[in-house]
């Protein structure tokens, strides 16, 4: 069994972390501080060291020179780019920004531990890359997820660029890093990026590093994020929402191989696998002049479509059972189980937000019931709003344009549904606050926060 130490201040989170990994299988022990954790333990006895960033007293990467051989993920709520290149420069194996997504933070130490050596002087074997197979990374019985599994089986040992398709919430994240690990770059960084969360002005400054001096606050040189993927894979997720500029140097790093920091003179190469993923219709895009016809193509070397969960007959009881069960681990409740209409509930939706959209509602139900079974009432999933999003899947992946989100009539009734609240909150409120501020008050992340403006066709605000 492989033994995680878990370093962190917040105790909530670093109880929930502890539950999360020993309900997947892993020993898992606990510290506040890097102090802590040295002063009670042997680091080297562990197979993953797991620390926020910010501590009392040392910082988190110092675990890195501390514990020299043990791969260290850093966790950051502080800037997480930046912080993540800088920690990622010093030894830290991976990153993760919080809030996280459970099935993000297991996905995310799995890789880690499936690139691991058993003893030292090892090398990766094939049994030990059996961790690495995408179902092990994902869930999926049905037909279109076993066509999607076989795909990643054949293009992860190549060199090959993949774009992933697939509406919000279907795992494309989970499906590069089955593409990474299955690669011969597996014991190499993979760099995870949202082009969606990075504002447009500093886009270019994120992924190619920047000079000192470049622009006004740059007071040192960066290295981007494509450079901390130098030899591994770079992910770039919601591709479609990248800039023109930041286009045009991305397609140069695609053909020659070469990035240019901002405000620098000099070209250097970089040996980067690139895999991107997107919801948008890239190809209708480049008609209207949003997206670049040649990068489009350089993107749609091998192209992987991830179906909808409404399109995956048979996985939608399974993801939900394995969601109940991970929330009666995590909230110390007995075995919780769905009653039978519930699961009829959660056949019949059709799920526009997904997996990930299951797992909340599965998140939720588990904190309203009152006993062990989990009824329709309690899932509280608005029907008439789930069949406005059944949307034919040749919208994702076909030549026709992109449709916009369902218009929603307003609500008479004084009983808002989630989604309601949700889009009377942003309306109201973000005209005075940040979109970092309106994330933390809906208490989602910010890339949800964007996610949910997609699928309702709520426009951002503009600065």
């Amino acid at each position: 069994m492989h033994r995680i130490l878990i370093v962190e201040d917040e105790e909530i989170i670093r109880s929930a972390l502890r539950k999360l990994l020993q309900h997947n299988g892993y020993e898992v022990a606990v510290a506040e501080s890097v102090e802590a954790a040295t002063g009670d333990y042997e680091l080297a006895s562990f197979d993953l060291i797991i620390s926020d960033l910010r501590l009392p007293g040392e910082a988190g990467t110092s675990l890195i020179g501390l514990a020299p051989g043990v791969p260290v993920l850093i966790m950051t709520s502080y800037a997480s780019l930046r912080s993540a290149v800088d920690s990622m420069k010093m030894g830290a194996v991976e990153y993760i920004a919080k809030p996280f997504d459970h099935d993000e933070m297991v996905a995310a130490v799995e890789n880690i531990l499936a690139q691991r050596p058993v003893g030292a002087g090892d090398s990766i074997d094939s049994a030990d890359m059996t961790a690495a197979d995408p179902a092990q990374i994902m869930y999926g019985k049905c037909d279109a997820m076993q066509k999607v599994f076989t795909l990643i089986r054949k293009v992860a040992p190549t060199e090959t660029t993949v774009l992933i398709q697939g509406e919000s919430g279907t795992g494309k994240e989970l499906a590069a890093r089955a593409l990474h690990l299955l690669s011969p770059r597996a014991t190499a960084p993979l760099i995870s990026v949202n082009c969606a969360a990075i504002p447009e002005s500093l886009i270019e400054s994120e992924l190619f590093g920047h000079e000192k001096g470049a622009f006004t606050g740059a007071v040192s040189g960066r290295i981007g994020l494509i450079e901390a993927a130098d030899g591994g894979s770079l992910f770039l997720d919601e591709i479609g929402e990248l800039p023109p500029e930041a286009q045009a140097r991305l397609l140069r790093v695609l053909q020659e191989g070469e990035i240019r920091k901002v405000g620098s003179t000099q070209s250097r190469k970089v040996n980067v696998r690139m895999i991107a993923a997107t919801h948008r219709n890239l190809k209708a895009m480049t008609r209207t002049g949003e997206f670049r016809e040649d990068l489009y193509y350089r993107l749609n070397v091998m192209q992987i479509r991830l179906p909808p969960l409404r399109e995956r007959n048979g996985d939608i009881l399974g993801l939900a059972s394995r969601f109940v069960a991970r929330r009666a681990e995590l909230m110390n409740k007995p075995a919780l189980s769905l009653s039978p209409e519930a699961m009829r509930t959660l056949e019949r939706y059709r799920w526009p937000g997904n997996v990930r959209e299951l797992e909340n509602a599965i998140e939720r139900a588990s904190i309203l019931a009152d006993g062990d079974i989990i009824t329709p009432a309690q899932l509280d999933l608005d029907m008439e709003a789930g069949d406005d999003y059944d949307i034919p899947s040749s919208l994702v992946e076909g030549d026709h344009e992109q449709a916009p989100p369902p218009s929603r009539e307003s609500d008479t009734s004084s009983d808002l549904s989630l989604e309601d609240y949700f889009q009377h909150f942003v309306l109201e409120n973000q005209d005075r606050m940040s979109e970092t501020e309106l994330a933390q008050k809906l208490g989602i992340s910010r890339k949800s926060l964007w996610e949910r403006r997609q699928r309702l066709g709520i426009p951002r605000k503009k600065t």
